[in-house]
């Protein structure tokens, strides 16, 4: 499985084995990660799960569709890395992942 790492905002990491196949945010709901809300359960309909991607990271991961650019629009913590962790589908190539959980 590959190992995402959790930043939050205070510092705390989290190394994290998460499933092929799973979410980042996922993830981070099974392990009790805190500030990943995930009030709409991953059906991309709110922004409680945004996350920052690290740089480095971006091209593995991809950009954002249409759907979550909306969603993104209304967070006041967007920035040009920013994604909902509900819609990065884990993939075999994201072994040591980096995202960073905003600041609530």
């Amino acid at each position: 499985m590959p190992v995402i790492n959790y930043l939050q905002f205070n510092g705390k990491t989290f190394e994290v084995d998460v499933p092929v196949g799973s979410s980042v945010m996922q993830g981070a709901v099974d392990n009790m990660i805190e500030g990943i809300a995930a009030e709409c359960g991953g059906a991309c309909s709110c922004a409680t799960c945004e996350v920052y991607v690290d740089e480095a990271w971006m091209p593995v991961v991809g950009e954002a569709c249409d759907i979550e650019k909306d969603m993104l629009a209304a967070s006041s913590a967007w920035r040009t890395n920013s994604r909902l962790s509900c819609q990065i589908e884990v993939t075999p190539d994201m072994n040591g992942l980096v995202v960073t959980i905003p600041a609530a």
